[in-house]
C-alpha cells in the first residue's frame, strides 16, 4: 500500500540553501522509489484557510518513506530546507485501491455503539 510524505510549508523563502535543497532532493528519493505528487503551487482554498503551500511525495510503503527520511543522504540536506522554511512534515499510510468509506463508517458506528 502506498504511503506519503506530506509537508505543509507555511513560509516559503527562496534562500540559496533552499534552492540547493531542491536541486539535491530527488537523488535522495530515488533509492526509495519516492516521487513528487504535489510540489508547492498555491492551493485553491474552498473552505477555511491554508497559509503556505503543500508537498506530497509518494512511496511504495511506509517503511520506504521512513527509510528515506532517516537516510544519511536526506539528513545531509534537511537543514537546507528546515532552517529557512517553517512547516510541518508527516508520514502517513495511504488507503489502497480498495478503500471503501462505507466500511469505514460501519466500523466507526460499531465502535461508537460499543462506547455507549
Amino acid at each position: 500500500m502506498p504511503a506519503y510524505g506530506f509537508a505543509h510549508l507555511r513560509s516559503r523563502r527562496h534562500h540559496p540553501e533552499v534552492l540547493e535543497y531542491l536541486e539535491r532532493i530527488q537523488a535522495t528519493l530515488d533509492p526509495f522509489h519516492g516521487r513528487f505528487v504535489i510540489h508547492g503551487p498555491p492551493a485553491e482554498v474552498l473552505e477555511g484557510e491554508w497559509p503556505g503551500s503543500m508537498v506530497l511525495i509518494e512511496f511504495p510503503d511506509l517503511a520506504a518513506a521512513r527509510a528515506w527520511y532517516h537516510s544519511p543522504a536526506y539528513q545531509a540536506i534537511l537543514r537546507l530546507r528546515a532552517d529557512h522554511i517553517e512547516g510541518d512534515l508527516l508520514l502517513i499510510d495511504g488507503v489502497g485501491p480498495h478503500y471503501d468509506p462505507l466500511e469505514r463508517a460501519a466500523k466507526l458506528r460499531a465502535a461508537a455503539a460499543g462506547e455507549s
